[in-house]
């Protein structure tokens, strides 16, 4: 019997929902951070081979995000090019923001400008670049947030 993309595809939809069912249960009792963290890693291990899995744990975390406090950095000044995903549509920001940095040299930067906390963006960067990326809160919102994201050295 061959197998089509649907049946190929239909076992990672069902592990997305049970992992997102899961991923809520943890966030309600009290672990959002550790939700999102998670989210965050299931994001990284679908975006490229299940793209529309990967987008409904976006769509997942950044419901999750607002359950937890913001991640408190410190705040400075930047000279770096900004790129606003405002205008963009929300299934394309993630991408752009990713092959943005992946264009930076270490040690350089851009500020990302967007319309809501890019909290699950964070999360996504500590699962794919743990270690090599910083990520300095700028503004805060409530209309506009921006956060510089670097290459570390």
């Amino acid at each position: 019997m061959r197998t089509t993309a649907a049946t190929e595809t239909e076992p990672v939809a069902r592990l997305t929902a049970a992992l997102s069912e899961a991923l809520c249960a943890l966030a309600n009792a009290g672990q959002p951070e550790s939700a999102c963290r998670l989210a965050g890693l299931a994001y990284a291990a679908l975006r490229r081979e299940h793209p529309s899995e990967a987008q409904r744990i976006n769509a997942l975390m950044h419901r999750l995000a607002r359950m937890s406090d913001p991640i408190k950095e410190q705040t400075m000044t930047t000279t770096d090019q900004q790129l606003d995903v405002r205008t963009e549509p929300p299934a394309r920001r993630h991408e752009l923001i990713f092959d943005t940095y992946e264009q930076l040299e270490p040690g350089t930067g851009f500020v990302l400008v967007n319309d809501h906390d890019p909290k699950p963006l964070y999360y996504q960067f500590a699962a794919e670049h743990a270690g090599q990326f910083s990520w300095d809160y700028l503004e805060e919102g409530p209309e506009v947030w921006r956060v510089r994201i670097g290459r570390t050295a």
